[in-house]
């Protein structure tokens, strides 16, 4: 069975090479690039990974979809530029492989954020679907928060997981939040949603209660308690921005 990498980037210098370092093991490796302004798509090439640069941006689900129809392999392994696969998960990915009764497999990520591994927070064990066979699955279309779907059957879980390294600092986060919110309220007011300022403290409020207490953000430090600052801030920015989508009030 063959394995084709799938990698969507913008401005990745910084993580393309340990990305594909890291899955060098694959038969086929496909980047698509949306308009990288730093040495991304250079890197990549001479890595050997086939690159294809898109002239617009329709969206993480979208784009994801346009690399994976460019796959050719059987098996078809999405992964982020800032994500790494380990040496354990790799052999667990090739045993998958060599087997016959597996469709697809969910993987967790342990991810760090400014130097220190989460594991509360809502970030551990944090499965995603991104190893299934080539035409059983693909990306849905939004535009942010996109996920596998799959045609038919259950996914397994892997026993190892991905090393994710989301942000380089806070300031990374405070941007991702900024853009995530945005995108986030245009999606939801082409779906027909519609909030108020007083919603959306609700909603930042309850999403802090949520990271903090209920999923225990507190045990992860003062890395946890800015993490479920940010991500309140992000939930209250989604509804606010939507509620002004509206027109004043």
């Amino acid at each position: 069975m063959t394995l084709s990498v799938i990698i969507i980037t913008k401005n990745e210098s910084a993580h393309i090479l340990d990305c594909l370092e890291s899955v060098a093991f694959a038969d086929e490796f496909i980047v698509v690039d949306s308009g990288s302004t730093d040495n991304t798509v250079e890197l990549a090439r001479n890595f050997g990974a086939r690159v294809e640069v898109t002239s617009d941006w329709p969206g993480f689900g979208p784009q994801k979809n346009r690399a994976l129809d460019l796959a050719t392999g059987d098996w078809i392994l999405s992964i982020d530029a800032d994500e790494r696969v380990t040496p354990e998960l790799a052999d667990e990915i090739k045993e998958v492989l060599a087997g016959t009764s597996i469709q697809a497999c969910e993987i967790a990520r342990l991810s760090d954020f400014c130097g220190r591994f989460i594991r509360h927070s809502g970030w551990w064990p944090d499965y995603v679907l991104r190893l299934f066979q080539r035409g059983s699955a693909r990306f849905t279309d939004a535009a942010v928060h996109e996920r596998v779907e799959l045609n038919t059957g259950t996914p397994r879980r892997l026993k190892y997981h991905f090393l994710h390294y989301p942000y380089a600092n806070l300031d990374a986060l405070i941007a991702k939040v900024n853009r995530y919110s945005s995108d986030a309220a245009a999606m939801m007011y082409a779906r027909g949603k519609r909030a108020t300022v007083l919603s959306a403290l609700g909603h930042g409020f309850w999403t802090f209660v949520r990271i903090y207490l209920i999923r225990r953000g507190f045990l992860d430090g003062r890395h946890g308690l800015v993490l479920a600052i940010t991500a309140a801030a992000g939930s209250f920015f989604r509804y606010a921005k939507l509620s002004f989508m509206s027109g004043p009030k």
